[in-house]
């Protein structure tokens, strides 16, 4: 069953938390809906891809008014497909929310146990990771491109969880919209560094077509490291939605030959909000 409901033209909700959560907001955003043009058109979000800040500046405010979370309660990072994960706190409200240099630098990753903050990330064919536990009402959200995914981001927000006392077989784990295993065709030095990640793994997550040429499923890569990082499997739901074939809803790097803007991840309890 897709986790992901559209909310309507301008962003996805992930349903189930939603229900079982009402004071959580957690979901990906859509390309629709926003001022940007040309390659941008309309809702991109990113704000280190050249559109004008001011498209941007207006494209973060407009959706932060749909979601009822005010900027000055979001978190943003200077994305470097790594796998620096950063604890958050809501002293750092508003940090990287409209000013890109203000930033987290060289951080695709963030987690926290503060209520009245918006995690966000910004993607555009790369892994969503959506982490929650319950009792602590810890929180998280992670960018794994190839690169991360194959340094172990995932890994790293399940060991940084049990470092706050949470046992990894209560975390909940979304993989969010992202491309899909025939869209994303890698070379043998990547397959190479996925079988590194899963040597032990008798199903591969990936298919050979011709001379170094692959099909990769990364989200199939992210789950199969979170379940070796002790994820219970019924405690991972998998989105079939792939921004590269779902040209009405997505940017795609790979699709759009690198001339796209960029969706966001967000993840936020609204308990304590300032607004």
């Amino acid at each position: 069953m897709e986790p992901f409901i559209l909310k309507n033209a301008e962003f996805f909700l992930i349903k189930e938390w939603m229900e079982r959560f009402p004071d959580l907001v957690a979901g990906f955003t859509c390309k629709s809906g926003g001022v940007s043009e040309a390659h941008f058109s309309t809702m991109n979000v990113g704000l280190h891809v050249n559109d004008s800040f001011e498209a941007v500046s207006q494209n973060r405010k407009h959706m932060a008014d749909l979601l009822g979370y005010p900027l000055n309660s979001w978190i943003g990072a200077e994305q470097t497909h790594e796998a620096s994960i950063v604890k958050v706190s809501k002293e750092h409200a508003g940090k990287g929310a409209l000013l890109y240099e203000e930033s987290f630098k060289r951080t695709d990753g963030f987690y926290s146990i503060d209520q009245g903050i918006l995690l966000t990330l910004c993607f555009a064919d790369c892994v969503p990771l959506y982490f929650c536990h319950e009792k602590s009402r810890a929180i998280g959200t992670a960018h794994a491109g190839w690169k991360g995914t194959v340094n172990g981001i995932a890994e790293e927000m399940v060991r940084l969880y049990q470092k706050e006392g949470i046992d990894e077989k209560e975390i909940h784990v979304i993989i969010g919209p992202s491309i899909c295993h025939n869209c994303y065709i890698v070379d043998e030095q990547v397959i190479s560094l996925v079988q590194n990640r899963l040597e032990d793994l008798e199903n591969k997550p990936y298919n050979h077509i011709k001379d170094n040429q692959y099909k990769l499923d990364l989200k199939q890569v992210n789950k199969e490291i979170l379940l070796k990082a002790g994820i219970l499997e019924e405690n991972i739901q998998v989105s079939n939605l792939c921004t590269s074939c779902h040209e009405e809803h997505f940017f795609s790097h790979r699709r759009d030959k690198g001339k796209t803007g960029r969706m966001m991840s967000f993840i936020g309890w609204k308990e304590d909000l300032q607004v």
